[in-house]
């Protein structure tokens, strides 16, 4: 077929499971089981009307007019290799990983080109070893068709895909008994913090900020999901057992090892950890000068790829393989700086920044620094330490200059994507998320942005499953758990929200007290609601969230002396505009709409609306059936760009 011709097809991609690893093990039973599975599988693709576009390596390309058609051929497909696997020893398996997608082809040059090719490529990954995965398009056509059923895999940000995929997996009838195991995907993995065996003990920042690189060229590649540095921190000196870990972040892998540093040389071990299956899938030892830091790193992603069998495109090579700086002084003074931006206090901000600007001294060519640098301002704005607008000015020249340097860093994007949303300029905040999300999947700021812009525009929809994603990817994070439970409350799901509050009780009880106290609020239940404000109250008094409750609760109780009384105390406790916003919500509660809209236009004026809650929190549903609230509305859309 020498024109070009598109039209619509399904397109499946498999991939023979451990075969790259194979090779270099025993490259003759390799070649022995390639050759086999190709025998194997081919009769099924015409039984089914497939026809075979091409191998690439162990991977079979084959394009179906039809997606039930596609599926049903996977299906036999993987019946006939479980009933072949089951007289085999695992060495001798022949497992598939299979991945379908429907959409828009291009034949040209008796090859097939297209998004729809290079989504199945990038679906295949996500199915396990045996498995098969399909895409929303393909679930759509064979949902009431097909016999078996089909489990959500979510929303997945695959690489070289403008917008998210939702992902299936076929329930297969022979995995069914070991469902649990399932359950633990392979390509979720956590980088736990590698162990400080430095003789120097000041030199811990140097194993945490080597866990925090790992865990940043590990996300950046394609079919992999990355648990966030702030949930797996929280097992710094654990003596979990992996296991109990794994089950904790519903992960499938876990890295982990250790940092010696000692003057010029380093030591670095890794081990790769299947959950599932409690084994080592691979360790390796590194003994570098400290230059070579970086080569590691590149190793020890690129080791972690092959073993999860991931195939790196080209681009994910250059970017495993680009150095940060060639100055290994200004990447220690990075690392520091990372370290004192963590603390996040006023004092370990400004500190940051200085080594940030000595590291940007040694290497002015240095991008990612930068980016520490517009972060470290950014925090000093956002808790008050420095005037907002001076900080911003002050974040927004480092991230110029990082982007001059590296158009393609996904932090730099993620971080411009907040300042951008600070500034009022949502549209083009939007659009930097979307980009870091695009050049690394698990950065989950950009999803939390994203949960918030849908808040703004009344996508429910969209709300909750961008939440999701951000959770999935930092489990453990208190401020998640508490958003993850704000979406459900906020879009009519509120058993939900309950319930998930009280499953994370332990991991965030400040946050899960806060949301179940204004959970029980809009039901009414005063007395549930005042027991779980005292319980926040004990753990943060100072926090202004416990004041303006306090305002609320008197409110709904009929004391409106102590209601007032407690706005005074907000008025004096100098909190800045922010506050604005919590006295409004005293007077919501008093039933005062006309002081209640006098301070939200306050808050608009002032650049300290919180949308999320003006628009979507129940505690505040009576003023959304006065004609003022569409008018509010109205001015905090327009001031952040969202009305023509």
């Amino acid at each position: 077929m020498s024109a070009e011709q598109r039209r619509l097809a399904a397109v499946m991609f498999t991939d023979l499971v451990g075969y790259t690893a194979l090779t270099q093990r025993n490259e003759a039973l390799a070649m022995q089981l390639l050759e086999e599975h190709r025998k194997l599988v081919r009769p099924f693709f015409p039984n089914h009307n497939g026809r075979e576009i091409k191998t690439i390596g162990d991977a079979f390309l084959v394009e179906f007019a039809s997606a039930l058609e596609a599926t049903r051929c996977a299906f036999d497909i993987q019946q006939s290799l479980n009933e072949l696997n089951s007289g085999r020893s695992q060495d001798r398996s022949v497992m598939l990983r299979i991945g379908i997608h429907l959409g828009d082809v291009i034949h040209a040059e008796n090859d097939v080109y297209g998004d729809a090719v290079n989504i199945a490529s990038r679906i295949e990954p996500l199915a396990s070893p045996g498995g098969i995965c399909v895409s929303q398009q393909v679930y759509d056509q064979i949902k009431n068709k097909f016999e078996f059923p089909l489990s959500t895999l979510g929303g997945k940000n695959l690489k070289n895909v403008s917008e998210s995929v939702e992902v299936y997996r076929v329930v297969l009838p022979w995995e069914r008994k070991t469902e649990s195991e399932l359950s633990l995907e392979k390509n979720r993995i956590a980088v736990l913090p590698f162990a400080n065996m430095s003789p120097d003990p000041n030199d811990q920042y140097f194993a945490d900020g080597i866990t925090e690189e790992i865990i940043s060229i590990v996300s950046g590649i394609s079919g992999l999901s990355v648990i966030s540095r702030t949930s797996v921190m929280s097992y710094k000196g654990s003596t979990k057992k992996l296991g109990e870990i794994g089950r904790e972040l519903d992960v499938g892998s876990i890295l982990e090892g250790s940092v010696r540093k000692a003057g010029n040389r380093i030591r670095i071990t890794a081990q790769l950890i299947d959950v599932a299956g409690d084994k080592h899938l691979w360790a390796q030892n590194y003994d570098r000068n400290l230059d070579d830091i970086f080569a590691v790193q590149s190793e020890i992603a690129e080791k972690v790829a092959g073993e999860l069998k991931i195939r790196l495109v080209d681009s994910e090579k250059r970017t495993l393989e680009k150095k940060p700086t060639e100055n290994t002084e200004a990447y220690t003074f990075f690392l520091r700086g990372r370290e004192l931006l963590r603390q996040e206090t006023e004092a370990s901000l400004r500190q940051g920044i200085t080594l940030f600007e000595k590291a940007i001294q040694l290497d002015p060519s240095f991008a990612r620094a930068y980016v520490g640098m517009a972060e470290c301002h950014l925090a000093l704005a956002e808790s008050g330490q420095d005037a907002y607008g001076d900080s911003l000015s002050n974040a927004k020249a480092p991230l110029d200059r990082a982007l001059a340097l590296d158009p393609d860093l996904p932090e730099a994007h993620s971080c411009l994507s907040g300042l951008l949303f600070d500034m009022d300029d949502v549209p083009r905040a939007e659009a930097e998320a979307r980009k870091a999300l695009e050049l690394n999947p698990s950065l989950t700021e950009s999803y939390r942005l994203l949960f918030e812009l849908a808040g703004l525009r009344g996508d429910n929809e969209e709300l909750v499953k961008q939440i999701e994603i951000a959770y999935r990817l930092d489990p453990l994070m208190p401020h998640y758990i508490w958003l993850m439970g704000h979406a459900y409350l906020y879009t009519g799901r509120g058993q939900e929200a309950l319930e998930f509050w009280k499953k994370n009780e332990q991991l965030a009880p400040a946050h899960t007290y806060r949301g179940m106290t204004e959970y029980y609020l809009t039901k009414g239940d005063i007395k549930k609601a005042k027991e779980f404000h005292a319980k926040f109250v004990k753990l943060e008094p100072t926090h202004p969230w416990a004041m303006w409750m306090d305002g609320v609760l008197a409110a709904y109780e009929g004391d409106g002396e102590k209601a007032r009384l407690i706005v005074k105390k907000i008025e004096e406790a100098k909190m800045g505009p922010i506050a604005f916003n919590y006295i409004a919500y005293v007077y919501h509660a008093l039933g005062d709409l006309d002081s209640y809209f006098e301070y939200m236009n306050k808050v608009v004026e002032t650049h300290a609306a919180i949308p999320l809650i003006l628009m979507h929190s129940p505690l505040l549903a009576k003023a959304r059936t006065d004609p003022r609230y569409l008018e509010l509305v109205e001015k905090v859309r327009k001031r952040l760009g969202l009305t023509s």
